[in-house]
């Protein structure tokens, strides 16, 4: 394409997205996570993307789509349809409302545009010539990462580049499905955050601002999350200083003590192994080793361990399995059996909660990013939560609790307040 054409697509799109359209020309990756709040522009430059895309190269074709059919003929097909004109190329496409579809006129190239009622039907999708390259899901967190996954198995076909464009708001729990999914680290993701504050003013108009103002003041953690795209939780998360990131070796290989512990299970519930360190003073805690089993056996379990602990650093166990506990030292472990007693979960997860950060490498840990994200208070009916804490979806919680019991002795309160821990 022309300097000029170049030069025209980016007067279209907001500038927050320059940066991604200059990766997507570059290929640099091939799934792009677009999240933002309302008024972010995300939509509109996907609808840009694509239409551009499909123009730029003869053997790309592409497909929008939306979870429930019925919806594609008020969003992705007219907002397609908005791309095309802005484009100035309204005359090189044909619309074809009863499928949908739209056709390129010089090449025959299309965008489809389909329900995901049904992913598995989208194994009979084909294109007539080339490929399809550009996948843009509409309205993603509407979708499980599983459905996303049987989709994107069916599209991505060949060997050609793709581009699969993911358009959403993100939804209050940092534990739904897609904010979940799109937190862990893939070197083919680009994750990225826009909202309307990245948008001209005069895109959005004055009645949007003056709405998005008097939200702000009147209710800023509803402004957070609608304007803002910010995940701000249901208010029944009961760990709201966890942190997803990636740990590195180097940073693991820096920990000055770090912290074991075996929540045990076999059938319904899983058997766990933690491995954990504290840092900053005891106000930081990472969680960067897992072995999360059903059905595992001793041999699976102490070549897990081996493998983990290279140095036999002491475990906490749980109490309740003395026999477990006892084959694992006859194997030469160094185990040591958690004290527990009453009020015990209360306070381990109350001490959790104070600290600073509990930072969790989701690549290398899923499951106690999963249950540290999702752990919630359960709801009374009324409008309220239940007192205590739940005793489901929480294995890797134990055994963090155990890996910590002897630095969260109550002797060894130290830096913690004891005002917020009800000391």
């Amino acid at each position: 394409m022309t300097e000029q054409t170049r030069i025209n697509f980016l007067e279209l799109i907001a500038p927050a997205f320059y940066s991604v359209h200059r990766d997507i020309g570059e290929s640099a990756h091939t799934h792009y996570a677009l999240c933002g709040g309302r008024g972010s522009c995300k939509s509109s430059f996907a609808s840009l993307e694509l239409v551009r895309g499909v123009m730029a190269d003869k053997n790309a074709n592409a497909a929008a789509v939306r979870k429930i059919g019925k919806n594609l003929r008020e969003s992705v097909f007219e907002q397609l349809l908005w791309a095309i004109d802005r484009l100035g190329a309204s005359d090189l496409w044909d619309s074809r409302v009863s499928i949908p579809e739209l056709v390129y006129r010089p090449t025959g190239q299309k965008i489809l545009c389909k329900g995901a009622d049904d992913p598995r039907k989208f194994k009979s999708v084909k294109v007539s010539q080339g490929y399809i390259k550009y996948i843009w899901f509409e309205e993603a967190d509407e979708f499980t990462p599983e459905e996303i996954d049987v989709i994107n198995q069916s599209l991505l076909r060949g060997d050609g580049h793709f581009v699969c464009l993911y358009t959403y708001n993100p939804p209050r729990s940092a534990s739904a499905g897609i904010n979940f999914e799109f937190s862990k680290p893939r070197p083919d993701r680009l994750l990225h955050r826009s909202d309307y504050r990245d948008v001209p003013p005069e895109w959005l108009g004055r009645a949007f601002l003056a709405e998005a103002e008097y939200l702000r003041q009147s209710d800023p953690t509803r402004y957070a999350h609608e304007y803002l795209g910010e995940m701000t939780g249901t208010g029944a998360e009961v760990f709201t200083n966890v942190r997803l990131e990636a740990i590195s070796d180097e940073t693991i290989a820096s920990f000055e003590r770090t912290y074991r512990g075996i929540d045990w299970g076999y059938g319904a519930d899983p058997f766990v192994y933690i491995g954990t360190a504290l840092e900053n003073s005891g106000r930081r805690l990472y969680i960067f080793e897992e072995f999360y089993r059903h059905g595992a056996r001793f041999d699976e379990i102490a070549g897990a361990i081996s493998a983990f602990n290279t140095r036999n650093f002491p475990i906490t166990a749980d109490s309740a399995e003395p026999r477990s506990n006892d084959e694992l030292r006859a194997r030469g472990f160094n185990i040591r059996a958690a004290k527990k007693g009453q009020g015990s979960v209360e306070y381990g997860i109350r001490r959790l909660c104070d600290l600073d950060a509990v930072v969790i490498d989701p690549s290398r840990c899923p499951n106690a990013a999963r249950e540290f994200t999702g752990y919630c208070l359960q709801s009374d009916g009324c409008g309220g939560f239940r007192s205590g804490y739940p005793d489901k979806d929480n294995h890797t919680i134990d055994a963090v609790r155990y890996a910590l019991e002897e630095r969260f002795s109550r002797r060894n309160v130290g830096c913690i307040d004891r005002r917020k821990l009800g000391l």
